[in-house]
């Protein structure tokens, strides 16, 4: 189960990578008249349910959890809700990459995080140490650090063009 584990939990980072790095490659392959955004927040629930089958196949729960637990999956999940409900489908998956004009709401409380997305997804992942053996949680960790990084250069000439 370790190795399934170490393959299923990274595995949605690099269609992510390949996502940000060729937006163009993904619009073609969504198809002429249909929204990349759309097709992307249909396929990223599944990746995520990827990850989480492959976590908990190397889980081992207890109750009570520990008192960290639940205020750091509850910030974690507030600030990716908040994120979703200030920016909507088109701003959560990518749609800055796909020709859509997504300004950054400065609305969000807590602006002084740079990528509070990924700082939520953090927090929540980082909550299930205790159940989850640390190289996984690393693991994922280490994934959404390396996504920030990519995101952090985005080139607009590299943007994707709609089908014509």
């Amino acid at each position: 189960m370790g190795i399934a584990a170490a393959i299923g939990v990274p595995s949605p980072f690099p269609f992510y990578y390949w996502l940000w790095s060729y937006p163009q490659t993904w619009v073609e392959l969504c198809g002429k008249g249909r929204d990349p955004c759309k097709v992307m927040a249909y396929v990223a629930p599944f990746l995520k349910l990827i990850q989480f089958l492959s976590l908990f196949s190397v889980s081992t729960f207890s109750w009570p959890p520990p008192l960290y637990f639940c205020p750091l999956i509850a910030f974690g999940q507030f600030l990716n809700f908040r994120v979703y409900q200030l920016l909507g489908e088109s701003g959560t998956y990518y749609g800055v990459r796909f020709g859509k004009n997504i300004p950054w709401v400065t609305k969000f409380s807590f602006g002084y995080i740079k990528d509070p997305q990924y700082v939520g997804s953090i927090l929540s992942v980082s909550a299930c140490v205790s159940y989850v053996p640390f190289q996984y949680i690393l693991l994922w960790m280490l994934g959404y650090v390396a996504m920030i990084y990519v995101e952090s250069k985005e080139d607009p000439s590299t943007r994707s063009k709609p089908l014509s």
